[in-house]
């Protein structure tokens, strides 16, 4: 597989929001768009399309600089460092699914705060993040078009990744035929409010293990986090992905098929480690508690200096705490969307 790749320090660990009324634009220019046509525009996509699932992946935030405001997709450095979250996060999916990844103007780390719940302001109205989430509705059209005219497919992401990916569900999966191929959107590490999806009907909530079509969204903590930028408040969509339940029932670490920790900017697996932490939902506040966790024995892990992300907001973790329960729950996925589309085809 051929994998061009962007990523490398996940800022602080990924997407947080301005707190601000975005009026202004993006300053220092725009850099020049992504032409998806070009496999240089393409973060990973295969020589190959060897397995019948694809996942549609885009990273978290990674860039953090001011001038400009939007990431130059072109910036050799920023290239350099991309490969890693291939396998922090897209590894994940990987393993079942031809992997499938744009490069995109993301909104940089540095015009985002860490106030709670963005401040009450609407982040998908920044002009900053809507040159990003712009890119990736582009890349999504030209994938369907060139790249996959009829296979069924997943979308994933993390943190501001997640979020481009909601802004491509609301804009584009009201049609029925994307409906019938999404085996599921992973949107991790950001807020659906419940509320959303009486406006948005075809955007659902996954209810267990392996239903389809559906949503799998958490944002982790451990008890008596401080404020979280990407947890809205009230209710959203929420599950547990070690036991796949979305009310309070608490799952054990011996529930936790391993953690995988990853150096983010080179893929490098630094420590795996069984049965990490157990997880329950907290249903007042709306996410996901880690308990019980284990300390790594490498030092190169830390759980406790969170850089500007609050004590106990576990947020660059949310791959890394469940990463194979997450692999095995993609697979499982898969194989009953596969049995639901040939109990149709027998209809």
């Amino acid at each position: 597989m051929k994998e061009k790749t962007l990523i490398g320090s996940v800022v602080a660990g990924g997407m947080v929001m301005c707190g601000c009324s975005f009026a202004e634009q993006p300053t220092g220019g725009i850099p020049a768009a992504p032409d998806y046509s070009v496999d240089s525009a393409w973060l990973a996509k295969p020589d190959a399309t060897d397995k019948a699932i694809d996942v549609f992946y885009v990273y978290p935030t990674i860039y953090s600089g001011t001038d400009p405001e939007n990431m130059d997709i072109s910036d050799p450095a920023l290239r350099a460092n991309a490969a890693g979250l291939l396998e922090a996060q897209a590894a994940v999916y990987s393993p079942h699914a031809n992997l499938f990844a744009p490069f995109y103007r993301q909104q940089s780390g540095a015009t985002q705060s860490m106030k709670a719940g963005n401040d009450g302001n609407d982040p998908f109205l920044d002009p900053r993040f809507q040159v990003g989430a712009g890119d990736v509705e582009r890349a999504f059209e030209y994938y369907l078009t060139h790249l996959n005219p009829d296979r069924p497919f997943i979308i994933a992401g993390h943190s501001q990744g997640s979020m481009a990916l909601i802004n491509l569900m609301r804009k584009r999966f009201n049609d029925e035929a994307l409906q019938k191929r999404l085996v599921a959107a992973y949107v991790i590490g950001y807020s659906v409010p419940v509320k959303e999806l009486d406006e948005y009907v075809w955007m659902k909530p996954a209810q267990g293990e392996t239903d389809t079509g559906i949503i799998i969204s958490y944002n982790t903590e451990g008890p008596d986090a401080g404020p979280s930028p990407v947890l809205y408040p009230g209710k959203v969509v929420l599950i547990n992905p070690l036991n796949w339940k979305t009310d309070a029932t608490p799952a054990g670490p011996e529930a936790n098929q391993g953690a995988k920790f990853f150096n983010d900017a080179t893929g490098e697996l630094i420590e795996e480690i069984p049965n990490f932490t157990g997880a329950h939902i907290d249903e007042e506040k709306s996410v996901l508690i880690v308990d019980d966790m284990k300390t790594p024995k490498s030092d190169r892990i830390d759980l406790v200096n969170l850089g500007r992300w609050s004590d106990r907001v576990y947020h660059r973790f949310d791959y890394a705490f469940f990463f194979n329960n997450l692999t095995e729950n993609v697979r499982k996925r898969i194989e009953a969307y596969n049995a639901e589309d040939k109990a149709d085809e027998k209809q």
